[in-house]
């Protein structure tokens, strides 16, 4: 499969893998990755590079937003193959070592089959390699203070949105109005028969109430474009996509 590559605003691009999506910041040679894809995204990925004229060595730095098989795919591989730092909050460090793992196991999965959708999602989990356990040998914390953006193409400013994961973050670009939700806040899912902003199913959060949470934090920030980790670009202030995900949610 190929990667759907959009540009959505300028050096800001959303790619669409295998029903998951990383984001691609560019400035002049260089690119920040913002999350991978699953395992068996890696050729998609290194074509979605190649795309927007870039390689892997030119990737500064790759962003996690959350430790998940679908977005942690090849975050150890340019990590050992080119030296590329992989940057997550504090709290998902250990996660992405596999120190512990909060992700949904194959119990939920089964005790969720009934759910429109679920079976084929496994199906493909599967093919994609989002069973397989690929840790990042040695995750780094952001190397910047709470709240202040990192100096790397697109200046992104982390966001700590605990939930899906202790240490989930989105990733806020002030200037171009753009945040990059990972699975905090999402557009659509294989296992969702609902569009537009909308939390994940239960099953998917380690814990559903700090999800709901932490929807104010993603509303508080100033943006009129969402990149979600799942579902296509939204536009639209994303106060009122978070609005419309907590109202989906109760």
């Amino acid at each position: 499969m190929r990667a759907e590559v959009r540009q959505v605003a300028d050096g800001t691009y959303l790619v669409h893998g295998n029903n998951v999506n990383w984001v691609i910041l560019k400035e002049g040679d260089a690119v920040t990755l913002v999350d991978t894809g699953y395992p068996g995204d890696r050729p998609a990925l290194l074509e979605s590079l190649a795309e927007v004229g870039a390689s892997p060595e030119a990737v500064a730095a790759v962003l996690i937003t959350h430790a998940h098989n679908d977005h942690l795919g090849s975050a150890e591989y340019l990590r050992a193959a080119h030296g590329t730092p992989v940057y997550l909050h504090p709290a998902e460090v250990p996660h992405a070592r596999r120190d512990f793992l909060q992700q949904a196991t194959i119990g939920d999965v089964i005790r969720n089959a009934w759910r429109p959708g679920v079976l084929p999602w496994a199906v493909h989990v599967i093919k994609a390699g989002g069973t397989e356990q690929h840790p990042v040998t040695a995750p780094e914390p952001f190397p910047a203070a709470d709240g202040a953006p990192l100096d790397l193409p697109g200046r992104p400013v982390p966001v700590h949105t605990p939930g899906h994961t202790d240490g989930h973050c989105v990733y806020h670009l002030p200037a171009a109005g753009i945040v990059i939700s990972g699975d905090a806040l999402v557009s659509g899912h294989a296992t969702s028969r609902i569009k537009g902003p909308q939390i994940l199913p239960d099953f998917f959060h380690h814990e559903r109430a700090r999800v709901v949470a932490s929807l104010d934090l993603i509303g508080a920030l100033d943006g009129d474009v969402l990149l979600p980790g799942h579902g296509p670009v939204h536009r639209g202030p994303v106060r009122a996509a978070a609005e419309r995900a907590r109202e989906r949610a109760s």
